[in-house]
């Protein structure tokens, strides 16, 4: 089951150009282009003449043209030409999803369309402070549930075995990590101080430490499926009165999972260096850095997908540090149930 009236991340903007691109979301397929003007579109991937898919189609001055018999959809999915004939029937439309291009990224509503307000758009603004925090991002499509993939992004005790070589360090820094969690209307923020710890390689690579040094991560989920990270590190006993925002490395980094199916999903992410931003390498380092880790990610969680579909969950056991995780399952499903609730009531 997906949560269907909520806002996803379909695609980087940069993502959609001249060709149309197809993209399953939620189980439905969905075509993304730029029609001439430069505005991004989102539509059913199917022509209503004879089924052919859009995508395969091509744009051209008045629109999406289909790429069987050359019918042409404008954004709105109203069909603007038939060649041939000069009479569009009303029916000569394809289902149109909203769309809003906002913060580097474009974000599709694949519920009712009368409830997508963009004002509820989660905001990004470090994508367009390009002097402060320039970044780089990229999409992996994953072979694992969205929420398997959340699961690992609310559970960080994994990053020392998963992660020894790039962003993990040792394992009992993370398990005895001091957490201060607050719950949200749509999710949770938590906060893991890891003080006195030794430095994991990618940080010693990033900024050069020597010494120990004080952690911080800031985590925020915001169903259904967007994460907010902050990542900092000093000196250890560097941090005064737990002021982050001088820190000796810092970076952000935003995670966006996106279902495609129920077994798989898409999985939008960027790295933003904050620590020398007027240092492209340092931007490109800290990117391929967290790029190692999370291939590492996807090798895991995939290979869990596989356990799990054939399986299932029934015999798994929760522990102490699923606090977060299930917290985040909890408001899931918690949304998933009011929705439901709505739509029996309509």
């Amino acid at each position: 089951m997906f949560i269907r009236d909520a806002w996803y991340v379909a695609a980087w903007a940069d993502e959609i150009a001249g060709t149309p691109v197809a993209r399953r979301i939620l189980n439905e397929p969905v075509v993304l282009f730029r029609d001439a003007e430069g505005h991004a579109a989102a539509l059913l991937d199917m022509c209503c003449h004879r089924g052919a898919p859009l995508h395969l189609g091509q744009v051209t001055d008045k629109g999406l043209a289909c790429g069987y018999h050359g019918l042409t959809f404008d954004r709105s999915g109203q069909c603007v030409h038939i060649p041939g004939q000069d009479r569009i029937p009303e029916r000569a439309r394809v289902r149109s999803f909203p769309l809003v291009e906002q913060d580097a990224f474009l974000w599709i509503w694949m519920g009712d369309p009368a409830k997508a307000d963009p004002a509820t758009i989660v905001s990004y603004p470090w994508h367009n402070d390009t002097e402060r925090w320039p970044h780089k991002h990229t999409m992996y499509p994953i072979k694992s549930s969205a929420m398997l993939m959340v699961d690992n992004l609310m559970d960080l005790t994994h990053l020392g075995y998963v992660h020894v070589s790039t962003i993990g360090g040792n394992p009992m820094t993370h398990v005895e990590a001091k957490m201060d969690t607050v719950r949200t209307p749509l999710g949770l923020k938590f906060t893991r101080w890891m003080r006195n710890s030794v430095p994991p390689p990618t940080y010693v690579r990033a900024v050069g430490f020597e010494g120990r040094i004080d952690r911080v991560q800031i985590f925020e989920f915001i169903a259904p499926g967007s994460i907010l990270q902050f990542s900092g590190a000093d000196e250890a006993g560097a941090y005064k009165d737990g002021d982050i925002e001088n820190s000796k490395l810092q970076f952000r980094l935003f995670h966006g999972l996106t279902p495609e199916t129920e077994t798989t999903c898409f999985y939008f992410w960027s790295t933003a260096n904050g620590f020398r931003p007027g240092d492209p390498a340092a931007t490109e380092g800290l990117f391929n850095e967290i790029a190692g880790a999370f291939n590492e990610d996807r090798a895991v969680v995939e290979k869990q997908q596989e356990r799990l579909s054939e399986l299932g969950e029934a015999a798994l056991v929760d522990i102490t540090t699923d606090a977060a995780r299930l917290h985040m399952r909890r408001t899931v499903d918690r949304l998933l149930a009011e929705e439901a609730q709505g739509l029996a009531a309509e």
